[in-house]
């Protein structure tokens, strides 16, 4: 049966189907950034009550990444081989179950254990939500709609914060995890709904499934815009290899490198400079309420930074947004640690923080899911960030090395020298997949499987 799933997905306008779909993804997703946050508001309230000591408060957040970077490989592994459907259901289960277990932890190593397992389910969710996604999209709003995965997940740091300041101080820091967790649950009930990716389905050969799943989409969107759908692209002779041996050799070794490369910068970032603003102030001399404050203005470039690369990916195309925001960075960062006028010290930190999250919406929404084929995306997309979330577990040690020799100056250059080398890798090697089809962007040198009965020509690629 020749399915051909990936065209006539790319063929549909853009209708309420996959309004739906975007929804109930991001939803989840936000709740995977809240969840990753609370940690900044959860800590601060155990520690006062004496439930923990700083010491347990390290340990809560390195098993936090150890459990995200286990989960991020584990789902890439899971999601190819039993589908995206059941993968991101059952890590959504996970950490909305562990969620509420940690609600109830008698003490705090009882707390963090269950912590380790909600990040097992954190790491998943952020692997197979965004790939999910990709490949549903149709190409021309691909990067939109990636994009604005990353501004659900990054809107669960102030959502959180607020809803700290309002329920623990009545309700204690337990119901921070008892909304987290009902929240995800939630959604997972609501996702049941959401049909299986069709061009997995047809990747492992479950060609009825893909078939009966596609018919029920088309007649959805052709009841909502009438007329006759385009005719779909041609599908490809030749289809990828599923071999996990298949992401190390040719083409595809450079598009590892690159997903590994930006997500390992990304990475070291976010946890080595915006989590750690308020620290920075501090030890320059500002209050505590000065320096969350400042802290607060710069998170605002969050959502503005993610809003501004979910609406410009498919404008400005992947590569030159990748770089012009690497370069911005870098301008930025570079005049930031000789800024010293209080009110141009946080706008300056705004203008900083603000290109870093184009990246975040950029690399984990956008461009990493598009570089693999639907036989490896999740492997492949799961172990690059696996090795991005794995660099969050050193980079706080060397961010005190750093910050207690140089000040804010050491650890800027570091992340102009990972910028500097983000930039190279990208302009180098990596491909530009703004406006093309999944298929399209397959490798010609790839390792191939040829599709029983299918033609043995391969066609060229656009």
């Amino acid at each position: 049966m020749n399915v051909n799933a990936g065209a006539r997905l790319d063929r549909l306008p853009v209708s309420g189907f996959h309004r739906r779909i975007m929804w109930l993804i991001g939803i989840g997703m936000f709740f995977d950034g809240f969840d990753i946050y609370v940690a900044s508001t959860v800590l601060g309230a155990t520690l006062q009550s004496g439930f923990s000591t700083l010491g347990q408060n390290a340990l809560f957040v390195s098993l936090t990444f150890l459990g995200m970077m286990l989960g991020s490989l584990a789902t890439g592994f899971l999601g190819d081989r039993f589908g995206r459907r059941f993968t991101y259901q059952t890590n959504l289960m996970v950490f909305g179950i562990a969620s509420l277990g940690a609600a109830l932890a008698p003490n705090m190593a009882v707390l963090i254990a269950f912590r380790f397992v909600m990040g097992l389910g954190l790491g998943a969710e952020n692997v197979v939500g965004y790939s999910t996604l990709t490949e549903f999209a149709p190409p021309a709003s691909r990067g939109k709609m990636q994009g604005l995965m990353a501004v659900f997940v990054v809107s669960g740091l102030p959502v959180a914060g607020l809803i700290g300041l309002v329920l623990i101080p009545s309700f204690g820091w337990r119901a921070m995890f008892v909304l987290g967790g009902i929240g995800a649950l939630g959604v997972w009930y609501a996702r049941k709904s959401l049909p299986e990716s069709p061009r997995w389905l047809e990747s492992v050969d479950r060609h009825e499934d893909a078939e009966a799943i596609l018919q029920k989409i088309e007649n959805e969107v052709k009841a909502e815009h009438g007329g006759v759908l385009p005719a779909p692209a041609p599908k490809p002779a030749v289809a990828p290899s599923r071999a996990l041996a298949s992401l190390f050799t040719g083409a595809m070794l450079p598009r590892m490198i690159v997903g590994c490369v930006t997500l390992v910068v990304i990475n070291t970032l976010l946890y080595g400079f915006v989590t750690w603003l308020p620290t920075f102030f501090v030890h320059q001399g500002f209050s505590i309420a000065k320096s969350f404050g400042y802290a607060l203005v710069m998170s605002l470039g969050a959502p503005i930074g993610s809003g501004i690369g979910a609406m410009t990916a498919d404008r400005w195309g992947r590569k030159p947004t990748i770089i012009g925001a690497s370069a911005f960075a870098i301008v930025f960062g570079a005049i930031y640690p000789f800024v010293s006028n209080p009110i141009m010290l946080p706008v300056v930190g705004l203008l900083l923080v603000i290109p870093i999250y184009v990246l975040v919406a950029l690399l984990f929404a956008i461009y990493v899911p598009e570089l693999f084929p639907t036989e490896v995306r999740l492997r492949a997309s799961g172990i690059c960030n696996t090795l991005g979330r794995g660099a969050t577990i050193v980079t706080p040690f060397i961010v005190v090395a750093l910050f207690g020799r140089y000040g804010v100056v050491g650890v800027l250059a570091l992340m102009i020298g990972l910028l500097a080398i983000q930039i190279v890798v990208v302009a180098w090697l990596g491909v530009e997949p703004t406006g093309q089809r999944l298929e399209d962007l397959q490798p010609a040198d790839a390792p191939a499987r040829l599709d029983a009965g299918a033609d043995t020509r391969v066609s060229p690629l656009k």
